[in-house]
């Protein structure tokens, strides 16, 4: 089926196209939320919401975009919501990826020794402070390039801005969160 016909049956509140809609886009969407949340639940409570707002605001998608690009905007959209009603404007969700340090990727991925749990704790601490200090627009750009691989041209659609935009976010980004974390990691080498 194309997306046009499915769109259409989505339109339509049709149960099995919005089923094959889930499957198609849960896994990703799910993964999304917890770049962004860090948490299972949470995450998990965000993919429920985002699916519920694709129900029901399916008959006002006018389809400039493509649905996965839609979906993902909702998702990014629900996601940042969610992060500020918690209060926690920074995360740490998958970093070492967008930096290229191995050892900080270790570090989230819960590679570190037991009897080193105290010293990773601390480093996790120095590695958060470097990441509050990072502007939300500047994350999530970085974020949506360098670990889910969108284009720049995808990332301006997803966020609603100019390409120039996304690319001087990106930049910013990379500039401000390699310095740093290369001084804590050389700190606690």
């Amino acid at each position: 089926m194309d997306e046009a016909d499915w769109l259409k049956r989505l339109k339509a509140k049709d149960e099995d196209a919005f089923n094959q809609l889930v499957q198609k886009f849960g896994t990703t969407v799910l993964n999304t939320c917890f770049k962004f949340l860090l948490n299972k639940k949470d995450a998990e409570d965000i993919s429920q919401e985002v699916f519920i707002e694709i129900y029901q605001s399916v008959k006002s998608f006018q389809g400039d975009s493509s649905l996965s690009t839609w979906i993902y905007r909702i998702t990014v959209t629900k996601c940042l919501d969610e992060l500020k009603k918690q209060k926690r404007k920074k995360r740490i969700g998958s970093f070492g990826k967008i930096i290229h340090l191995d050892l900080v990727a270790n570090w989230i991925a819960g590679g570190a020794k037991a009897d080193k749990e105290l010293d990773e704790k601390e480093k996790m601490k120095e590695v958060r402070e470097a990441l509050n200090a990072l502007p939300d627009s500047q994350r999530v750009a970085y974020t949506l390039s360098k670990i889910d691989g969108y284009s720049n041209p995808e990332i301006a659609e997803i966020l609603d801005t100019t390409v120039e935009a996304v690319e001087s976010l990106i930049y910013r980004a990379k500039r401000k969160v390699s310095d740093e974390l290369k001084n804590i990691l050389q700190k606690n080498d």
